[in-house]
């Protein structure tokens, strides 16, 4: 714990202007970003008596070990600034609210030939149009569902409807009339995108014009004598009407508004947000929040805003925006709005009528999410608590273990050999921690071994990154691949190809100005899948670092008995213990992250071909190659002048590719294991061996290779 003064600035140094301030702890990390139209007297009131200081404000000042600013020159960019550090930085000690689900939306990808209706989530891409969110994907299917009878607009992917182009069929959708059939040219691009925009215009509320024409097409068609028609008219003006019907009129006057309501006590704070959109409830959504900080509730409106319009613009931002509180000054979140939309926003709070009525209900929501939200949390609470306090018992820890890393080994009969570490903190998986490992300091299945390298890795690079250097132990750095030359990939995060947990990180993380490092942050406890031999290992690798202040232990799966070094025996805790659980939790989630990025390396391997290995030859040409020649096979049989002839392939490269090729033995042909039948590289197969899917395997049963897999 760190005492303020000592980190206080000289009196005279804080400029009396408007700019954003960050706090850092020990580790250089920022813990803290606020803004203030006056640095001086904001920073002053973190300098006072602590005894005078909020319970929460107290613990960030504490923990903090040095402060710095940045001056703006107005309100408006002080707002922006504290919005995008809190984004970058991740600050422990702000106000971060987290949604109770990932929102659906109803979305048309207006950036494509031919536009789809289709049901998104997570960050909105350029170019598509968003309607939402709502509480349930089925909701927008139910409502996609009776407007395909009026707007027959695309809703398959991408590979249904190349299949359906390439065989000159079209989907169930294309013969019942809930689609146009863009893909066997019933229509043409510029028509389907016409009826896109139409979709859209009636999403956004504009549904008179549609009723309307409709209406009068069903008279015409009646006084003709088409009645046929007439009754397919009837028919989608009734989907029409039904589909208006599942968002009831709240606001008389075609109003778009969103309106946000807040719940609040001492320690949480639920936000609630109905968006509402021709005076209809287009979507709803609520977060919910710790109160880290001493904080008013025009400061949590202000928070709210950032975070539903950061990162819009144009109409996404409505007109009108109705609060509980205004901010304080409200000015510049006003001009803040304005600038995101691009036009005038309106931000106040209602006073009469259907809008302060709505409001109530608004409010209403958030109050019984608040309550929800404790119910459920003081259970998770208690028993996260009470989980960490027996594991501390049990090991002989002077204190909860609030950072648990655990690490794994996995390998295929010691190929690919691989390890993870993920992190839990307050008993609770932090994935943006998580990291995978390449062993690649020896060859073979030696899991004790493996273990001993990685913690060394893992906590060498912790030293090094304690010292604020910038640099690795020993002089080592990354290379341009963001990988370290003894052959780890340093991978972690949300964006996996498989599950959605590993994210490249490069050099740039080497930065010392607050930004998440690997390895900078220690753990008061490291568990490692496995029992004795592994959990000697990890400290005899900590050992040699010097390290003694960090708690070792082992989980070994055939008894879940946990292990402590230099202790013959071990630590049995009770079938029904918390704390065992979790530690079986943290055990199970290891073996989980390293066994898919093994599978996924070794999936990799398998289906790497010879070109592979040509140097400077990126993807973009290889599939250039395969396109012009057909199969691997006809490019080996390719002269170089031949080769020369595609594009974007030079004398040089083509000599390069030629002479790899020759080295290369070729492959055998291709079988599909569920008929015997051998595909022939005249037709362009893969030369590997594949399933009935076409995936490439390994040799061996399935229950064979699950059966080699650690």
């Amino acid at each position: 714990m760190a005492d303020p003064s000592s980190y206080r600035p000289r009196p005279g140094e804080i400029p009396d202007s408007p700019g954003v301030y960050r706090f850092r702890d020990e580790h250089r990390r920022v813990i803290y970003v606020g803004k203030a139209k006056s640095l001086r007297q904001r920073l002053a009131n973190y300098f006072q008596d602590l005894a005078h200081l909020h319970p929460r404000t107290r613990t960030m000042v504490t923990t903090a070990a040095s402060v710095e600013w940045t001056v703006v020159s107005t309100e408006v960019e002080a707002l922006q600034l504290e919005y995008s550090w809190i984004k970058e930085y991740d600050p422990r000690f702000n106000v971060k609210y987290r949604d109770d689900k990932s929102y659906p939306y109803l979305a048309v990808t207006m950036n494509e030939e031919f536009p789809r209706v289709q049901v998104m989530r997570g960050h909105k891409k350029k170019g598509v149009r968003y309607f939402g969110p709502y509480g349930h994907a089925w909701a927008i299917r139910d409502t996609v569902d009776l407007l395909l009878r009026v707007f027959p607009v695309r809703t398959c992917s991408a590979g249904v409807f190349k299949n359906a182009a390439r065989t000159g069929r079209p989907c169930l959708l294309g013969y019942i009339g809930k689609c146009s059939a863009p893909c066997v040219g019933r229509i043409t691009p510029e028509d389907h995108w016409d009826l896109a925009d139409e979709f859209c215009d009636f999403m956004a509320g504009r549904t008179g014009t549609y009723l309307r024409r409709l209406e009068r097409q069903m008279a015409e068609a009646a006084e003709d004598m088409e009645y046929e028609r007439a009754a397919r008219l009837r028919d989608d003006i009734g989907a029409l009407k039904k589909a208006m019907e599942k968002s009831a009129v709240v606001l008389a006057d075609a109003t778009d508004a969103d309106l946000i309501a807040v719940a609040e006590d001492e320690l949480e704070a639920a936000v609630q947000i109905f968006h509402v959109r021709g005076g209809r409830v287009r979507g709803q959504r609520g977060w919910v929040t710790d109160k880290v900080e001493e904080i008013t509730t025009g400061a949590l409106v202000e928070h709210a805003l950032q975070q539903l319009y950061g990162e819009e613009s144009g109409d996404a931002v409505p007109k009108e925006v109705l609060v509980p509180a205004l901010p304080d000054p409200v000015e510049p979140v006003q001009q803040w709005l304005t600038g995101r939309r691009g036009s005038g926003v309106s931000l106040r709070i209602p006073q009469r009528g259907d809008k302060k009525a709505l409001m109530e209900t608004v409010q209403r929501n958030a109050q019984q999410a608040l309550v929800l939200h404790k119910t459920k949390r003081a259970s998770d609470l208690t028993t996260r608590s009470r989980a960490l306090e027996e594991i501390a018992e049990a090991l002989d820890l002077d204190s909860a273990p609030l950072r648990i890393e655990c690490y794994d080994i996995s390998h295929l009969q010691g190929d690919d050999v691989v390890a993870s570490m993920v992190v839990f903190e307050d008993g609770l998986a932090r994935k943006s921690e998580y990291r995978r490992f390449q062993i690649k300091g020896f060859e073979g299945q030696d899991d004790v071994r493996s273990m001993h390298e990685v913690i060394t890795r893992r906590f060498r690079r912790y030293l090094a990154e304690k010292e604020k250097t910038g640099e690795w132990a020993d002089g080592e750095e990354l290379t341009d691949g963001g990988r370290h030359p003894g052959g780890e990939a340093v991978v972690a995060g949300p964006g996996a190809p498989d599950d959605g947990e590993a994210l490249t990180h490069g050099p740039a993380l080497k930065d010392d100005d607050g930004r998440p490092k690997r390895f900078a942050y220690p753990p008061q406890l490291v568990v490692v899948d496995g029992g004795q031999p592994q959990v000697a290992a990890a400290q005899r690798a900590l050992d040699e670092l010097g390290i003694d202040d960090i708690a070792v232990c082992g989980l070994a799966k055939r008894l879940e008995e946990v292990w402590l070094p230099r202790e013959d025996d071990p630590v049995v805790l009770p079938r029904t213990s918390e704390g065992l659980y979790l530690l079986q939790r943290v055990r199970d989630e290891a073996h989980r992250f390293a066994i898919t990025y093994q599978r996924a390396k070794r999936a990799k391997r398998f289906r790497a071909g010879p070109l592979d290995d040509v140097p400077g030859l990126g993807e973009t040409r290889k599939q250039a190659l395969i396109k012009h020649f057909g199969s691997v096979k006809r490019l080996r049989a390719a002269t170089i002048d031949q080769i020369c002839e595609v594009p974007g392939i030079g004398r040089k490269t083509a000599e390069t590719v030629a002479a790899a090729l020759a080295g290369a033995t070729p492959a055998g042909p291709a079988v599909n294991t569920a008929t015997g039948e051998i595909m022939d590289d005249e037709d362009g197969a893969p030369e590997t061996t594949t399933d009935a899917l076409g995936e490439p395997v390994s040799a061996g049963t399935p229950d064979e290779r699950r059966g080699q897999e650690r």
